[in-house]
């Protein structure tokens, strides 16, 4: 009798990503005692320990890490063929999910996820956000479908294909009460390694992670996105690089400073990317509705808005 359901494997790599019983509950949309039966029915029927329980934490055992690596195997064939299914069937993917670079916000998709549902035929949309390179690794490994936004160039290895979005410059800002905005002419790296950065974190688990205008042995306070990264710095916890359009406003405002340094940020081009040789509809409506320059462009208004 077959020992291992999809649904055993779905909450194993809830926790695993989550940390806890109780986070991937949330996740699943499942009680907490459900997650817990499941584990220890499924520790029972094989006869191993799947993770040690230490605090609120769980962690996998050596015999509950192999069983996931395999897992997740499994779970991403029944996905690609419930999708197969449903695709040959209508022509439409039964979901997809689209990965939003954290510079930006999924809520500037809502117009977007309206005109969707308004076409699509039974297609679920998932939007998530991923940072640096953690959302070209959604791509690779399969939980995003099409990347919205995504920074620098893709890993090397290719298995995908681009189209730029746009081309954004970055400045260096500091809050008018940071001891850096006092300091005349261009900042070097003496002057910045004595002060505090502020940086967005790479959600990549497998890829190597970017780390982006940082000196060997700086204090950092690390942020999920750049809207927080934005924020603490108009609060003048610490310095960094910002996308122009997200200052523009706040230096008007008097609640950041430009300043010149000497080893400047370049310009970095965004993309929209996906994987070759999948024509499911949903995803040729999304590329479609994605391309060009204006849509990118068009969103920095409503984010110079939620900025405040």
């Amino acid at each position: 009798m077959l020992k291992l359901s999809l649904d055993a494997l779905q909450i194993l790599d809830a926790i695993d990503r989550r940390g806890s019983f109780a986070a991937a509950g949330k996740a699943l949309h499942k009680v907490p005692s459900t997650i817990s039966y499941t584990v220890s029915k499924l520790e029972q029927d094989l006869g191993v320990q799947l993770f040690d329980r230490v605090g609120p934490r769980a962690q996998l055992t050596q015999a509950g890490q192999a069983l996931l690596e395999e897992g997740r195997h499994l779970l991403r064939a029944a996905r690609e063929l419930e999708m197969r299914v449903r695709r040959v069937a209508s022509g439409w993917e039964a979901e997809l999910t689209v990965a939003v670079d954290s510079m930006f916000q999924p809520a500037l998709l809502a117009e977007d996820v309206r005109a969707f549902n308004a076409v699509a035929e039974q297609t679920r949309v998932r939007l998530i956000s991923e940072s640096l390179s953690g959302t070209w690794e959604a791509l690779l490994d399969r939980r995003a479908d099409l990347l919205v936004g995504a920074a620098g160039e893709g890993p090397s290895g290719g298995g995908y294909v681009v189209e730029p979005m746009g081309v954004v410059e970055f400045v260096f800002a500091v809050s008018p009460s940071h001891p850096l905005a006092a300091v005349p002419g261009p900042l070097g790296r003496e002057q910045l390694a004595a002060h505090c950065a502020i940086a967005v974190a790479d959600s990549a688990r497998r890829l190597l992670p970017r780390t982006v205008g940082l000196l060997m042995g700086q204090e950092t306070v690390t942020v999920p996105d750049t809207v927080s990264k934005f924020r603490l710095q108009c609060a003048g916890l610490g310095f960094g690089f910002l996308p122009a359009p997200y200052v523009q406003q706040a230096v008007q405002q008097g609640r950041l400073v430009i300043k010149q340094v000497e080893e400047p940020k370049p310009d970095e081009t965004f993309w929209l990317a996906w994987r070759p040789g999948e024509e499911g509809a949903a995803l040729r409506w999304w590329r479609a509705r994605m391309q060009g320059p204006a849509v990118m462009a068009g969103w920095w208004p409503t984010m110079q808005g939620w900025l405040g």
